[in-house]
């Protein structure tokens, strides 16, 4: 998870001046409480001096923040009411880095707060300068939320510009809705797509070392409840795992997605192991090159503490308010219940003849999100409900697993807090992307509203 760093800018007119009543019109004790609340959420605040009046105070405060590279997003807090035109120029050169900013009010009458804060943010809108407006308590849960997840969302906006995804391989299993416009990607977030063909990766894979194979051997104890047969299927897909290592490092990619199949899965093995192993090791990534799913891997993964499993809608029980999610073998072993994770087969030759290893596992139970980027008519779109993962009794977990046909792949079974029915119409793909952590929803959702998506919070 990334820990945001925000500058923490104070504004207001009266400056050390007294109301009528003898107190301060700027209250520090209330400043204090609520930048004492943000650092307990894990905020870095970066505080800036002096409190602002005029525009030489604005130029002081905030431009330091525009030039500092680290910072991720800028809190406007209203200490009493403002001529905003003393502090619209400064904040215009923040804006223009893209950055987060946010508008906070904390409610009292004394101080004239509220008049402050919608000044401000009139102004803002009146330039055309985007922001969130928080009118919030810092003891309320949810107000507290709208600040920290908008600064989230940009610390990830921050992290991804500039990034590289490497690209393996062309469309899988034709999926028309997972494609890219590389352009489009840098346009909006910033990453470059590194495309190229598995070339490299079929003979990095064969010039995989003994030590380095014993490596994986050494690793694999540690991840699964048992080892898997010492055969040729094992070892390719180990070597697999090692050579999409080297070349994330060789090339510089932040994360990758991988055609599979056709191609790679029928000349060489199967990825469901290495796929599995990457996500355990904390690098995003999709297989059948589907850029989408990738994208949401990249804001799931950044914006919580755990991994992803992305997998199919396999099945879905709207009377039960149920969705089964397996995927084809691919899930990282941090998120098994307590029963851990095994090794399968991958099973299915019409996907990957060469065959390879998989991950057999039961997702953890857990409260979280299912979450989905998707395009409309070429626009990106982002949909995002409130879900929780339960672990059927071990009584019904066999014939529950038993139900698909495929009982050795990953299974999820989510309940999500929506109606399944408007999640359907929504969902624009097979995949379903399900992330762990309460946090993620409204980080999801911020996120989206930076970066100019269509979000759906179901």
């Amino acid at each position: 998870m990334l820990t945001p760093k925000v500058g923490f800018v104070v504004y207001g007119t009266h400056r050390g001046v007294d109301d009528p009543m003898g107190q301060p019109f700027i209250d520090q004790k209330v400043i204090d409480k609520c930048k004492k609340a943000l650092l307990k959420e894990g905020l870095d605040l970066v505080e800036t001096s002096p409190i602002v009046v005029d525009r030489a105070d604005a130029n002081k405060a905030i431009l330091p923040l525009v030039k500092d590279d680290s910072i991720d997003a800028m809190i406007l807090f209203s200490g009493t009411w403002i001529w905003a035109g003393e502090m619209i120029g400064a904040i215009r050169e923040f804006a223009k880095t893209g950055k987060g900013i946010i508008v906070w009010t904390y409610p009292g009458s004394q101080g004239w707060r509220p008049v402050g804060g919608l000044v401000l943010k009139a102004a803002l809108e009146e330039v055309g300068i985007p922001y969130r407006y928080v009118y919030g308590d810092y003891k309320d849960s949810k107000d507290l939320e709208r600040i920290t997840s908008y600064c989230h969302a940009s610390a990830l906006k921050n992290k991804v510009s500039n990034s590289r995804l490497g690209a393996l391989g062309g469309r899988g299993m034709g999926q028309t809705c997972g494609v890219a416009d590389p352009a489009q990607w840098m346009k909006t977030f910033g990453i470059d797509i590194d495309s190229r063909d598995t070339t490299e990766l079929i003979q990095t894979a064969k010039n995989v070392t003994k030590k380095e194979l014993d490596e994986v051997w050494a690793m694999v104890k540690t991840r699964f409840k048992e080892l898997p047969a010492d055969d040729e299927q094992t070892e390719r897909s180990f070597r697999i795992y090692v050579a999409l290592k080297k070349l994330i490092k060789k090339n510089n990619w932040d994360y990758y997605t991988i055609q599979s199949f056709p191609g790679f899965g029928d000349d060489y093995g199967a990825t469901c192991f290495a796929q599995s192993m990457i996500l355990d090791d904390g690098i995003p990534t999709s297989t059948l090159s589907d850029f989408n799913t990738c994208l949401t891997s990249i804001l799931v993964m950044y914006l919580s503490n755990d991994s992803i499993y992305y997998g199919d809608f396999q099945c879905i029980d709207k009377k039960k308010g149920e969705i089964k999610i397996i995927g084809d073998g691919a899930c990282p072993t941090c998120l098994a219940d307590k029963n851990g994770a095994v090794f399968a087969t991958h099973g299915i030759p019409t996907e990957g003849a060469a065959g390879g290893i998989s991950v057999s596992l039961t997702c953890k139970a857990g409260k979280g999100v299912l979450a989905r980027v998707c395009r409309e008519d070429g626009k990106f779109a982002l949909v995002v409900t409130r879900a929780e993962v339960k672990v059927p009794s071990a009584k019904d977990l066999k014939k529950r697993k038993l139900e698909c046909g495929i009982p050795f792949w990953p299974h999820a079974f989510v309940y999500p807090q929506c109606d399944i029915e408007e999640l359907l119409q929504h969902w624009h793909n097979e995949y379903a992307c399900l992330g762990y952590g309460e946090e993620l929803y409204e980080r999801l959702v911020a996120f989206g509203e930076l970066t100019g998506m269509k979000v759906y919070a179901l």
